[in-house]
């Protein structure tokens, strides 16, 4: 506490990828088109969202007026994409070249966490758990609900409260389990560490969406980052599916920390600005692949 109030931490959590393991008749379908390889829970913390609001709505209305995206169809407002919020899958190169300029000039004053599972070791667990639990069926919440309970057990920064913001997912905000997830962290941290943060009434926590809450839509931007370097694509030359690691690389003196949990030791492996996610450590066969 100090002499102005509260110490109030500003969380803002989203996701990429998709939970998704099985399609129709428990069909694996992981890693092939339209499902991810990987699922990806990152958290935001910024240090004045109302400012950056503010700015990522400037630079936007900014971009709405220029001429130059006269008739591009996403800056329709019909379509509800560039022209209504940011979001890096939908937007043009030249936005995201300014998105990501703006989102570095705020320094540390944004601080990014992420964990990252690898779905085809879910995809082994779950097979696993069948054979031993006839009974038992995989719900997508529960990979979702164990990242966030990974992602905020964590030492991370410390604060006297904690006002988190939960991009909305589908149709359900699931208010209560994300509560408890976060409760859970609580739980472990303090088991981990010996001392809480604070306990519920430490915690606030609203689930919202991009378009209302700007600050989502720069933790989509450092989420796609990090997808972009784990996610297979396909070579604009066609060649083989490569991995891009230069949006990553461009976010990474902002990044506190990620944690793969399935590369590695048995606890997965934790990377930040003293030991950087780089494509020759990771997946180093697509290095060697590569002309």
């Amino acid at each position: 506490m100090s002499e102005h109030g509260p110490d109030i931490l500003n969380i803002f959590v989203d996701e990429a990828g998709d939970p998704t393991l099985f399609a129709n008749r428990r069909r694996a379908i992981v890693g092939t088109p339209g499902c991810s390889r990987f699922f990806i829970l990152g958290k935001l913390e910024v240090d004045d969202p109302a400012g950056l609001s503010q700015r990522l709505t400037a630079l936007r209305l900014q971009l709405v007026a220029n001429p130059y995206f006269g008739g591009v169809p996403s800056f329709d407002p019909v379509r509800g994409k560039t022209a209504v919020t940011f979001h890096a899958k939908d937007d043009l190169p030249e936005v995201r070249y300014e998105v990501f300029k703006l989102l570095g000039a705020e320094g540390d004053t944004l601080r990014f966490y992420a964990v990252v599972c690898d779905k085809e070791r879910i995809l082994q667990d779950v097979l696993l758990r069948n054979k031993k639990e006839l009974d038992y069926r995989y719900q997508h919440n529960e990979l979702y609900d164990g990242l966030m309970r990974s992602l905020f057990g964590k030492f991370h920064r410390l604060a006297d409260e904690y006002e988190v913001c939960v991009a909305r997912r589908g149709q359900s905000d699931r208010n209560e389990a994300i509560r408890a997830a976060i409760d859970h962290a609580e739980r472990d941290f303090t088991a981990k560490f010996g001392f809480g943060r604070g306990g519920k009434d430490a915690w606030r926590m609203r689930v919202s969406t991009p378009k209302s809450d700007a600050c989502l839509q720069a933790a989509d931007y450092f989420l796609w980052a990090v997808q972009r370097f784990y996610e297979l694509r396909d070579s604009k030359e066609g060649g083989l599916p490569q991995r891009d690691e230069r949006f990553l690389k461009l976010v990474w003196p902002q990044v506190g920390e990620i944690h793969d949990l399935h590369f590695g030791p048995s606890q997965g492996s934790f990377f930040n600005r003293q030991k950087p996610l780089l494509l020759e450590g990771r997946f180093a066969e697509q290095k060697r692949k590569k002309p």
